[in-house]
């Protein structure tokens, strides 16, 4: 039989702690690799859909005549989807019904739009509803003032009994002192009697009359005023007091004439009435009912306006895209270095004039030298828009201007520059659109609309439409480090335009 010393048997445990302590470090690998640490709700963490739209309409903005909203896009918290498109079954999702939009002016919130129906229009759909003004804010609580607790006692009004005349004769000197403090009542007051009350005279048969009743009861009737004559008196309709044949409530109350009364007018009930014409209500929807259809918006009309719309389940704060100079004269400044470039993008500049020529010296008398020409004035250019934004907090300015010529036809010509101020208080040009009446559908016009924040990052991008001679885009550009790109870009549709005839050969 072996034995195992206490010494040997510490030692194998130990051995076998040893042994085993890898193992279990193994099998606990997997079991710490499963903790995640920190347990996020991927419903709460996950963005919210946020479509950006554009509100066309006719008319002054408290009325307008009609109206429609351009779904643009849908940013589904990583890509730019096209809204025209996103979920359409068979009306997409931004233009569903009770789908509610905000509306935005230089990114101020200015107004809502509910969408009632929606429908197709020249190949893209389009939304229609209601334009609402924004609710009014919940007034401020009231401030209720705090109460100094050191002197609460002082400001607690304190009620005092009216002290009785009669008391004084079974009390000490303190209440005969308080009966004398106590003013005396005042005969004016009026009193309040109940109607079988013998003091106010009224009834003379009673046994509260003066006839029986003591020094005191004779005191108040003579006090008691004498009924007026004059005091009106209302009657029920059952009182015999009043005169046969007059009015219950008197002769100047207005009453219905009969319908048999002559030259007079009166009331018929409406299920007897025999005029054909006569308008009737009625509940319910009758044979035939449909929705209501709203007033639309059909083409590009020339007093059409357009403003930002934006639809997010979430509530973000206001963020306003305008520029604030350092100096009020760096904008006009800016401006006029701008319409500088849109002439010299369009060639409106005409061609410096020629040096004069150097006088030839002659001995004889000097002629007189001609004064330098003035120069020109600058082309007559049509500035449609500037805007100067503050696309980010701190970004600096970044200016847009639109503008045309004064020709007429094919030879009208646009121009479109976006800009920022350089580090030498010069424009530099980060976009430049220049296009005429004649190619418009191969390079279209653009328009500025308003900054957009469309991904909800809490940074602007600039919306163009990108309107030509027979179809119209709209396009995101994200200004970034001195740079412009384009980041979204609808689907070409058609705007109703006619196309212009293909001129014939000679």
């Amino acid at each position: 039989m072996c034995k195992v010393s206490s010494h040997g048997a510490t030692r194998l445990w130990i051995t076998a702690a040893a042994l085993l302590a890898p193992v279990a470090l193994v099998c606990a690998l997997p079991a710490a690799a499963q903790y995640p640490g920190q347990i996020k709700n991927d419903d709460q963490n996950a963005a919210g859909l946020r479509a950006v739209g554009v509100l066309e309409w006719t008319g002054g903005e408290d009325h307008p005549k009609a109206g429609r909203l351009i779904p643009i896009c849908i940013y589904d918290g990583q890509d730019l989807e096209d809204a025209g498109e996103y979920m359409a079954r068979p009306a997409p999702l931004a233009v569903e019904s009770e789908v509610e939009y905000q509306l935005f002016e230089n990114g101020k919130p200015v107004g809502l739009f509910d969408i009632d129906t929606a429908g197709q229009q020249q190949g893209f759909w389009v939304g229609f509803g209601k334009w609402k003004p924004l609710p009014k804010p919940k007034p401020a609580p009231a401030q209720v003032a705090r109460i100094d607790e050191d002197d609460a006692q002082s400001d607690v009004p304190i009620l005092h009994r009216k002290h009785n005349s009669g008391s004084g004769s079974g009390n000490g000197s303190g209440d005969a002192a308080s009966d004398s403090s106590a003013s005396a009542p005042d005969p004016d007051r009026p009193t309040l009697h109940k109607g079988g009350d013998a003091s106010a005279g009224s009834d003379s048969s009673g046994s509260g009359s003066s006839s029986g009743s003591g020094s005191g009861d004779t005191a108040s009737d003579s006090s008691a005023p004498a009924p007026d004559p004059n005091r009106p008196t209302l009657h029920r309709s059952d009182d015999t007091s009043s005169s046969a044949g007059a009015s219950p409530s008197g002769s100047g109350r207005p009453r219905l004439k009969k319908k048999n009364d002559d030259n007079e007018a009166y009331v018929e009930d409406v299920a007897t009435v025999t005029n054909p014409d006569r308008p009737h209500l009625f509940y319910g929807k009758a044979a035939g009912y449909s929705s209501p259809v709203l007033s639309s918006l059909v083409g590009l009309p020339i007093d059409m306006h357009q403003e930002v719309a934006v639809s997010d389940a979430k509530s973000r704060p206001e963020h306003l895209w305008s520029y604030i100079w350092a100096n009020p004269g760096d904008e006009d400044k800016m401006k006029a270095a701008m319409e500088d470039l849109a002439r010299t993008a369009l060639g409106l500049n005409p061609p410096p004039a020629p040096r004069p020529k150097p006088a030839h010296k002659s001995s004889s008398a000097r002629k007189p030298s001609t004064p330098a020409p003035p120069p020109p004035a600058p082309a007559p250019l049509l500035v449609d828009q500037f805007r100067v934004f503050e696309l980010a907090y701190g970004s600096g300015a970044t200016m847009v201007l639109s503008a045309h010529t004064l020709s007429t036809g094919a030879q009208e010509k646009f121009v479109t520059l976006v800009a920022q101020p350089d580090l030498y208080g010069g424009v530099a040009v980060l976009i430049k659109n220049i296009t005429d009446a004649a190619r418009l559908d191969s390079t279209p016009r653009m328009k500025l609309i308003d900054a957009v924040d469309a991904l909800a990052d809490n940074r602007g991008e600039l919306l163009f439409e990108l309107r030509g001679a027979t179809q119209r885009q709209f396009a995101l550009y994200r200004v970034l480090r001195g740079d412009a790109t384009r980041i979204f870009l609808t689907a070409a549709t058609a705007i109703g335009a006619a196309a212009a005839a293909a001129p014939t050969g000679e």
